[in-house]
C-alpha cells in the first residue's frame, strides 16, 4: 500500500504539547512566518522530530506586504536551519537561487487561474528550476473549478507535483490528490480552515485515513453547504476499509446544484480522472432544487419534494431517493415505539421535516406540521396535505412523539420550540448533532421518556446509505464504534 506524506500547517503560536500530539501524524511542519513571525528553530526541533518547512508568503499569494529585499532575506536566513523553504516565482533570482540548493527548495504558485493551459504554462514555468517539490493551486470560485488543478497532476505524470484547489469547494481536490500523484497532503494543525478548504490534521487521519493510500477507484460522496463539519465521511471511509472496498467518500462543497451537476457530474470529469461515481448524498441546502436532475424518484420524495439520496440506476440514470423518512421510523422502531395511531408533530418543513412527516403519515401517525415561517409551510401542506399549527401557537400538550427537523441548537443553545408543555412520556427526537448534547436533549431527558439525538439519526441513516451505495450492509456496531458513541440502549434514556 502507498502513502503520502501528511503536511501540518501551523498558523497560529503554539504549545509544545500540541506539536508534540501534531508529530504523532505527520510528517512536515509548515511554520506559517508570514504569519507567526520567526519561530525558535531548536525548540521546534525538541518537540517535532520531522522535516519543517519554512513559508513566508508574500502579499500577492495571501501573506504579509513585506518588501522583496528583507523577504528574500528572511528566506536564506531560514534556509539555515529549516529542511525546506518555499519559494514563489518572485523568489527564483540568482542570490536566493545560490543560497538554497534544489533539495531544499518548495516551488509554489498559489491563486492561479483554475484554467487547465494557465496550470499547465504556470507549472512548466516552476519546473524549470530545479527543485524537491513544486506546488500550485487554484481558486475555486465555483463548482468545477476545482477539476483543473486534478487534471493536471494526473496528466503531468510526476512525483514531485502537488496540485489542488483552494477555498471551500476546492476541499475534496486536497483529498483526492494524493490518489492522483502527489506526494504530499496538506492538513491545518488546530481545527478546520473553512475559508481556505484546509482539514485539520485529526479530520485527514479520522476521516480520510491518511497516510495510507488504499487503492481506489470510484467515489462516494456529500453534496451540500456547509459539508466540511460532517461526520459521514468518516464513519463511510472506515466501512469501506474494514470491508476491503476500493472506495472513497468525499465532501463536496456546493454553492449552486446546478453547477456541480453540470459541471462535474454528467460530462464524466470524475471518470476522466480515473474514478466513477454511482451515488450521493444530498444535504441542506440542496434537498428540493436537487430534484430537478433526478430522471425518477422513489415515492416518498415525490411526495415531499426533497432527497437526500441519488443513485445511478442500471440504466446509468440517477435516481432521487431519501433516507431521511426511512431513518427516522428505523430509529423509532429500534427503541420499541410504534407510531400507527400516535400524534405526532415534526417542527420545522424543509426538506428533511417534510419527508420525516410523509414516512410518520404512511406509516399511521397522526402528523402535524409546525413551522415559524409561512411561505414554507404552505408548501409542505400543499404536497403532503397534512394539517398546520404555526410555532407561535404550538404546545406539546397532546402529542405523543414531537420531532426537532430544524437546525435550531446547532451552533447555540436555543430551543425550537416550547417544552413546559410537552407530555411526561413524550419521545423527543432531535435531529442535531454536535459534540455536546443540544439543549433540548439536556432538559427534555429524564426518567419516563424516550429521548433521541442527533447522532442516533446520523448512524442509522449512514446505515441505510452504506446499503443503498454498496448493496451490502456495514459491519455491526462500526458506525458508533468509530464515532466513539455507546450502543443504541445505553443511549436512550426511558
Amino acid at each position: 500500500m502507498s502513502s503520502a506524506t501528511v503536511v501540518a500547517v501551523l498558523d497560529a503560536r503554539p504549545t509544545g504539547e500540541l506539536i508534540a500530539t501534531v508529530a504523532r501524524n505527520a510528517g512536515w511542519l509548515e511554520v506559517r512566518a508570514d504569519l507567526l513571525g520567526d519561530l525558535d528553530v531548536s525548540w521546534l526541533r525538541s518537540h517535532f522530530p520531522g522535516a519543517l518547512l519554512y513559508s513566508l508568503r508574500s502579499q500577492a499569494e495571501g501573506g504579509s506586504a513585506e518588501g522583496d529585499v528583507s523577504r528574500r532575506a528572511r528566506l536564506i536566513a531560514a534556509a539555515r536551519d529549516y529542511d525546506f523553504i518555499d519559494l514563489e516565482l518572485g523568489d527564483l533570482v540568482p542570490a536566493v537561487l545560490k543560497a538554497i540548493p534544489p533539495s531544499k527548495r518548495i516551488i509554489s504558485s498559489r491563486r492561479s487561474a483554475p484554467e487547465l493551459t494557465h496550470l499547465t504554462d504556470r507549472l512548466r514555468v516552476m519546473t524549470s528550476v530545479d527543485a524537491h517539490l513544486y506546488r500550485i493551486s487554484a481558486v475555486a470560485k465555483r463548482s468545477g473549478d476545482e477539476l483543473a488543478p486534478l487534471q493536471l497532476l494526473k496528466g503531468s505524470g510526476r512525483s514531485d507535483v502537488t496540485a489542488y484547489a483552494t477555498g471551500p469547494i476546492g476541499l475534496w481536490s486536497r483529498i483526492v490528490a494524493p490518489w492522483l500523484g502527489a506526494p504530499i497532503v496538506f492538513g491545518r494543525v488546530g481545527d478546520d480552515d473553512t475559508t481556505e478548504g484546509l482539514p485539520s490534521i485529526d479530520r485527514l487521519i479520522g476521516s480520510f485515513g491518511f497516510p495510507d493510500l488504499p487503492e481506489i477507484d470510484e467515489l462516494f460522496g456529500m453534496v451540500g453547504a456547509p459539508v466540511m463539519h460532517s461526520h459521514s465521511p468518516r464513519i463511510h471511509n472506515t466501512a469501506f476499509r474494514a470491508t476491503g472496498r476500493s472506495a472513497l467518500y468525499v465532501p463536496f462543497h456546493v454553492d449552486e446544484f446546478s453547477d456541480f451537476w453540470s459541471r462535474v457530474i454528467r460530462n464524466g470529469a470524475l471518470e476522466s480522472l480515473g474514478f466513477s461515481i454511482n451515488a450521493l448524498s444530498v444535504v441542506s441546502p440542496h434537498k428540493a432544487i436537487a430534484l430537478g436532475a433526478a430522471r425518477s424518484k422513489s415515492p416518498v420524495v415525490r411526495r415531499a419534494g426533497s432527497t437526500n439520496f441519488f443513485r445511478r440506476g442500471a440504466d446509468g440514470e440517477w435516481v432521487a431517493e431519501t433516507t431521511d423518512a426511512e431513518g427516522v421510523i428505523l430509529t423509532l422502531r429500534e427503541r420499541g415505539i410504534r407510531c400507527a395511531k400516535q400524534r405526532v408533530a415534526v417542527i420545522g418543513c424543509g426538506g428533511s421535516g417534510r419527508a420525516m412527516a410523509a414516512a410518520l403519515d404512511q406509516a399511521g401517525a397522526d402528523v402535524t406540521l409546525v413551522n415559524r415561517g409561512l411561505e414554507r409551510a404552505s408548501l409542505a401542506v400543499r404536497l403532503l396535505r397534512l394539517p398546520f399549527m404555526p410555532l407561535n401557537a404550538f404546545s406539546g400538550d397532546g402529542f405523543s412523539i414531537v420531532v426537532n427537523a430544524t437546525p435550531v441548537g446547532r451552533d447555540s443553545d436555543e430551543i425550537s420550540f416550547p417544552i413546559e408543555t410537552l407530555k411526561r412520556d413524550a419521545v423527543i427526537v432531535d435531529l442535531v448533532y454536535r459534540d455536546t448534547p443540544t439543549q433540548l436533549m439536556t432538559r427534555t431527558r429524564g426518567p419516563g421518556r424516550i429521548t433521541i439525538d442527533g447522532w442516533d439519526m446520523l448512524i442509522t441513516q449512514a446505515l441505510e446509505q452504506f446499503r443503498l451505495m454498496t448493496g451490502d450492509e456495514m459491519p455491526e456496531g462500526l458506525a458508533r464504534q468509530t464515532l466513539g458513541l455507546e450502543p443504541a440502549e445505553l443511549i436512550a434514556e426511558c
